[in-house]
């Protein structure tokens, strides 16, 4: 018997360094899986096509995210970088010649044009005193920059990652659900299937319902940004779509809407911030929870709280594991209160009929 605890105790300690190793990439690998999970049925199609030939089959599925999300994000990413020192060349620009002469638009805006040309010339006349006054915190901007800077790297290394890892998900994905399904039976018994499928359920549904809300708010925003006559509005509308995963649609339509204004477009202008505001962003408030919420046996405001508790306690992956951890204590409190009417035999408590 002290054998048997010493091997327990040696298993737990190995398992517990390998987590520690694991640990700086377990986002990744969370990523990975959800991604591999949200795509397996297309994952079988294709291995079917293919003649069985699942590496195959994960290794085109693996080239298809890299070009659909690596691909624009990284774009998404550079474009920003460019646009940060553009910004900080036109800052050094000000404070040695001071403000451009006012763009003609701006004489042309209904009741306020006027005054907006006085401060137009007041803030290019107190320009150096306002540079001088700002100095002082352009060290600490610089420093907020740089750190945000860095943590967009590191966003960007673990995606790149994520999707490197997604590979060995697609070809291992039925192997890994039996050892997963076997760790549950050794630790609850038969009702193992029933909360992997209760898990599997819940973890589809937020899917279908974080990815069906950032198809439709991308095509909303293609809508959009045709009526408009912004340039460029398919990309713009793949752009929409990946910013509206990480739940900031008005990333994209928020500059379209100030481009549109400094063309001189302002019935565009308004029309497109009208639209973005309660159309674009406002779908998620509709259309999320009712494709979560759609299909399964959870309450609506179980869900509910499961993304919002999420979102606040992890960050973006809570968005997954709010909804999927509030299911299953849901289910294992509800099995709890109903196994004694299960384990009750019909006639009664003793198993013979009722007495009248």
């Amino acid at each position: 018997m002290f054998d048997n605890l010493l091997l327990r105790i040696l298993l737990l300690i190995l398992l517990g360094a390998g987590l520690w190793v694991l640990a700086p990439f377990w986002s990744a690998l969370f990523w990975a899986a959800v991604l591999a999970f949200a795509s397996w049925p297309l994952m079988r199609w294709l291995t079917r096509l293919l003649g069985g030939r699942e590496a195959l089959a994960a290794g085109l599925l693996t080239a298809l995210w890299i070009v659909l999300v690596a691909l624009p994000l990284l774009w998404l990413g550079f474009s920003v970088v460019d646009q940060l020192r553009a910004g900080v060349e036109l800052i050094k620009n000000l404070q040695v010649s001071g403000l451009p002469p006012p763009p003609t638009w701006l004489a042309r805006t209904p009741l306020i044009g006027d005054r907006l040309i006085g401060w137009w010339y007041s803030a290019d006349q107190q320009g150096v005193a306002f540079f001088a006054s700002l100095k002082p915190y352009m060290g600490e901007m610089g420093n907020w920059v740089l750190a945000r800077s860095a943590k967009v790297a590191a966003g960007m290394f673990e995606l790149v990652l994520s999707l490197v890892l997604i590979f060995f998900f697609y070809r291992d994905g039925l192997r890994l659900e039996r050892f997963a399904l076997q760790m549950l039976e050794r630790l609850i018994g038969g009702r193992a299937e029933h909360y992997m499928g209760l898990i599997a359920g819940t973890v589809q549904r937020v899917v279908n319902g974080v990815i069906g809300t950032a198809a439709a708010q991308a095509v909303l925003a293609c809508i959009g940004f045709l009526i408009a006559g912004v340039p460029g509005a398919l990309l713009l509308g793949l752009l929409t779509f990946a910013c509206s995963l990480l739940m900031f649609p008005p990333l994209i339509w928020g500059p379209a809407t100030a481009w549109l204004f400094f063309q001189g477009n302002y019935g565009y202008g308004v029309f497109l911030g009208i639209w973005g505001f309660f159309v674009i962003s406002g779908v998620d408030n509709i259309l999320k929870p009712y494709l979560i919420s759609r299909g399964g046996n959870l309450p609506l405001v179980v869900v509910l709280l499961g993304v919002l508790g999420g979102l606040l306690s992890f960050g973006f992956i809570g968005l997954f594991l709010g909804p999927v951890l509030l299911a299953v204590v849901y289910n294992l409190v509800t099995d709890w209160i109903e196994s004694p009417k299960r384990l009750q035999p019909p006639g009664g408590q003793d198993g013979g009929p009722r007495q009248g």
